[in-house]
């Protein structure tokens, strides 16, 4: 390993150790650790100190970051609390953003603003639920009503974006990487009912045995379905994404109820201490940041895109939820839906990569992300609080469900 590789390394792990600690000290603004880490990488990166710079092994470890956050974000998802209306509902506003947003971007390519229909439609129909997580469960909205929804859209939100990625942004022609991901579902929904249905006693004991013992049995495990379903959505011409995610959904399904806290807690290490502090910083590193100050109209792209998130992803849950939710809780609803950072970081990336995006138009979608991240959740959760204090004056021993 080169000097230059090591010293890279050395100020990502410096990057990923200050991230937490910078965000525990503006605990008060609720800045989220992913957005540090975007703007430590900004920092380190080539584009403002040139401290750090990527080269193969460091982009190899990005990649595995990356499948590592979408593996977690497929873990994370409890089909059996969301089926029924608040996924029939979530899919139909997300069918109804793809249509805005392709609308939106076929403007943009019109009249030259932007090269790729399909790659900008698709970024403006992302919601950020990995992000949202943890900000919903320190308010105490997960078990609620609100909460469901917003696990329902943000399923759709991360699932519906990835396989459009995997038919729309590929090389392979789209009818026949529809048929490829026809295919790659068939054998995911496959090893998900094997995975349910055929649980060997020995297999589950050894797992249960090995479980705190040096071997880590069941996360070994994970690491190679990751893997297996990486390499089978590679050798389909799909994207590691539909792979990586869908491990997750089907490793969860692996897992015995009673050891699934013990092994996301310990899947969470393995990611969220390292793998995917290294894909964020090294995507932040890649962020072109001059592009946004090259022209006035660069950085006006920003808050247009910030107001296109709301148009997308937040009006669909104005107009969907009428009989669900009160008006204070349907904006909230509106403002988490429109929250959207870690796959628009992976659209932009992938747009510019294969020429498909301008770099002023993935920075500036990037920062807009970024922004959303940091004002959207903050007004949701003010909407839901007037939704709250509205319901316990209407009946004071009512314990609001929205």
């Amino acid at each position: 390993m080169d000097k230059s590789t090591v010293v890279a390394l050395t100020a990502i792990a410096l990057c990923a150790v200050l991230a937490p600690v910078l965000a525990d000290l503006l605990k008060r603004t609720r800045i989220p650790e992913v957005v540090i880490l975007l703007v430590l990488g900004i920092i380190i990166g080539p584009q403002v100190s040139n401290v750090a710079t990527s080269n193969l092994f460091i982009a190899g470890l990005a990649e595995l970051g990356l499948a590592f956050l979408m593996f977690l974000a497929g873990y994370e998802i409890d089909l059996q609390r969301i089926k029924g209306r608040p996924l029939a509902l979530a899919a139909t506003g997300w069918v109804i953003s793809v249509l805005l947003a392709l609308g939106i971007a076929a403007i943009f390519v019109s009249t030259g603003e932007a090269l790729n229909t399909m790659v900008l439609g698709i970024a403006l129909t992302t919601t950020a639920l990995g992000t949202l997580l943890p900000i919903l469960s320190d308010a105490g909205l997960l078990p609620t009503a609100l909460g469901t929804h917003v696990l329902a859209i943000g399923t759709m939100g991360e699932f519906g974006p990835i396989i459009a990625i995997s038919v729309l942004l590929t090389p392979t022609r789209h009818d026949l990487a529809f048929v490829l991901l026809i295919a790659f579902v068939v054998i995911a929904v496959g090893a998900a009912v094997i995975a349910t249905r055929s649980r060997p006693p020995r297999l589950i004991d050894l797992a249960q045995r090995h479980l705190e013992t040096s071997s880590q049995f069941p996360i070994r495990v994970s690491f190679l379905l990751i893997m297996v379903l990486v390499l089978l959505a590679t050798d389909l011409k799909l994207d590691i994404l539909m792979g990586s995610f869908s491990a997750g959904l089907v490793f969860r399904l692996m897992i015995d109820e009673d050891e699934t806290r013990t092994v996301h807690r310990k899947l969470e290490a393995i990611g969220y201490g390292f793998l995917i502090p290294v894909f964020f910083v090294v995507s932040g590193m890649r962020f072109d940041f001059r592009a946004l100050f090259s022209t006035p109209s660069s950085l006006l792209r920003v808050p247009l895109f910030l107001g296109l998130f709301l148009v997308v992803r937040g009006l669909p849950a104005l107009v969907l939820y009428r009989r669900d939710v009160g008006a204070h809780a349907r904006a909230a609803l509106a403002l988490f839906s429109s929250t959207a950072l870690p796959l628009v970081v992976v659209i932009t990336d992938l747009g510019v990569s294969t020429g498909r995006m301008r770099p002023v138009n993935a920075a500036a979608l990037v920062a807009a992300a970024i922004i959303s991240v940091l004002v959207f959740p903050l007004l949701g959760l003010a909407f839901d609080g007037r939704q709250r204090k509205g319901a316990l004056e209407a009946d004071p021993g009512q314990i609001a469900s929205t």
